[in-house]
């Protein structure tokens, strides 16, 4: 699965698993931008990608801030000539609760983060994607899309439509030879998902109905980005892979 020659952008890199996809997105020779919301935190991970002899840019852009991502765009093709792979990983859950209690803001900003931004950045990377003579989209979408968690609800409608948002861009672009495939993660360790981790009873319940009996880390969802991004996966388009293990079996 070698990436060399290629550049990809990911979202939400600074931290979890999209720092991991983005590392090992650069590790099989990819050139990366890493972006999220704050300068200094992806330059922070750029410096140290590029320690590790990884070829790697941070720039900065809030993916809820539609104005800001053609910008985006065009300073990952300024710097590397051009774009072969989108991550779209960024994320948010600023609503937990009832669905009847979700605010109006809180469900705008789920909606603009989770979906809304994925696809106007998308939207922005097809022509450089298609100029290449094809390239690869993932979006990191999850387990919620297909079966809400109680509490969970707003987020897990924005998730189940970054779904669909993957399987109407793949039979679109499919022509122009861009792969676009969803990641659905299950029960993760990051900073985002650590008071689950901290319950142990509901980590104990989330053990019992997974078939793997093993907590998931952020490196366990950076190999399927690898191969997603790859060529090996050329005939793999629309394709909706969960890494949850066996928890929705």
């Amino acid at each position: 699965m070698n990436l060399t020659g290629k550049t990809a952008l990911v979202t939400g890199a600074s931290k979890g698993i999209g720092k991991a996809m983005a590392f090992a997105l650069g590790q099989a020779g990819a050139r990366v931008v890493v972006s999220s919301r704050d300068q200094a935190a992806v330059s922070a991970v750029a410096e140290e990608f590029r320690q590790a002899s990884i070829e790697a840019t941070g720039i900065a852009c809030n993916v809820g801030r539609f104005e800001d991502l053609p910008g985006l765009v065009s300073a990952t093709v300024a710097a590397y000539g051009g774009l072969d792979i989108l991550v779209n990983n960024a994320g948010t859950n600023p609503a937990f609760g009832p669905i009847q209690q979700v605010t109006e803001a809180a469900w705008d900003k789920l909606m603009d983060v989770n979906l809304k931004g994925p696809f106007e950045l998308a939207r922005h990377c097809y022509p450089h994607l298609k100029a290449r003579g094809g390239g690869s989209v993932i979006n990191i979408s999850s387990v919620e899309g297909f079966t809400p968690s109680q509490g969970l609800g707003a987020y897990s409608v924005s998730k189940a439509g970054l779904i669909m948002l993957t399987k109407v861009m793949a039979r679109e672009w499919g022509p122009d030879l861009i792969r676009v495939n969803a990641i659905c993660p299950g029960f993760i360790r990051t900073k985002l998902s650590q008071a689950i981790f901290d319950n142990k009873a509901l980590l104990s319940h989330v053990m019992d109905k997974q078939a793997l009996k093993l907590e998931g880390a952020p490196e366990d969802i950076a190999g399927l980005a690898v191969l997603l991004a790859s060529d090996e996966s050329r005939f793999i388009t629309g394709a909706v892979i969960t890494a949850d293990g066996g928890l929705t079996i």
